[in-house]
């Protein structure tokens, strides 16, 4: 297979975003329609005059509105430690247990300033302004999912050509997982490491472990990972196992020349465009 570290990094990708990058929206609308009942309570507090009288007279027979809290203020806790700078004091609230008295709720319902939502008359439906608040906390969860991109796209390449090589193959495969599956054994510098993927051709035994990552911007990481994976490449070939590294993004820019050496020492590194290009069936299995 010939290579080219010019193509690779000239065919890096800017980006990996995904359809479902943006919002997770079935979390979003699960997450609310948990207290939407709560909410609709809440709702007859909206445009109110008398907001403490009404708060103490609702409260009273509905404690559970105080469970709400949290979310109109877009937090995910349940229980709050606020610090009053006045009284030099911490308070805690537990919005599950419901163990302050209502003066004390209404206390953090005015101080924390979630009164003016009910105040302004701007809200009129606190289930609609709790859907806004939840896309805005499931925006918070895209660095996880970003990281997470790169690993789906890459399976997707992997799914397609196991069926269709009739291969088979372990996501996060751990050394006793490759073991009780394919009889194979994998010694590796961290007990706990685990492949991206395992890819196992039945008919000649023969094993591939992938590992991946993206990176859009550039950081120290980069030439420690560089480091790690070619020292990973050699401790495997010595087993008999080839290693693959499927990496991508503009982060590599900033520091081709340790990439550079381990893309000309490692057997396999690829990125996204060597996939689509079908490098995996160039491979030998």
């Amino acid at each position: 297979m010939k290579k080219d570290f010019n193509n690779f990094i000239s065919t890096l990708k800017n980006s990996i975003k995904t359809w479902d990058y943006f919002v997770n929206w079935n979390k979003v609308f699960s997450n609310s329609s948990e207290i939407e009942i709560i909410l609709n309570k809440l709702n007859y507090l909206l445009g109110k005059d008398d907001l403490k009288e009404e708060f103490i007279r609702l409260y009273s027979s509905n404690p559970d509105i105080v469970k709400a809290f949290p979310v109109l203020l877009a937090v995910r806790e349940k229980e709050l430690e606020i610090y009053d700078k006045e009284d030099k004091t911490s308070q805690f609230f537990n919005f599950s247990k419901k163990d302050k008295s209502v003066e004390e709720y209404y206390e953090f319902f005015e101080k924390s300033g979630i009164i003016k939502l009910f105040k302004d008359k701007k809200i009129k439906n606190l289930v609609d302004y709790t859907i806004g608040v939840e896309v805005g906390l499931d925006s918070n969860g895209r660095k996880n999912r970003g990281g997470q991109l790169m690993e789906s796209i890459v399976e997707a390449f992997v799914s397609d050509f196991c069926k269709e090589k009739g291969f088979e193959y372990i996501a996060q495969a751990r050394s006793t997982e490759i073991k009780a599956k394919w009889n194979m054994i994998v010694m590796v510098d961290k007990s706990e490491r685990s492949f991206d993927f395992a890819i196992f051709n039945p008919k000649t035994k023969n094993l591939k472990l992938i590992e991946t990552n993206f990176y859009n911007g550039p950081g120290s990481k980069l030439k420690a990972v560089c480091g790690e994976f070619k020292s990973l490449y050699t401790e495997l070939k010595n087993q008999n196992i080839d290693f693959i590294w499927v990496t991508d993004g503009l982060g590599w820019h900033s520091i081709n020349r340790p990439l550079e050496e381990v893309y000309n020492h490692n057997d396999y590194i690829f990125n996204l465009t060597s996939l689509e290009r079908g490098v995996l069936k160039e491979l030998n299995w």
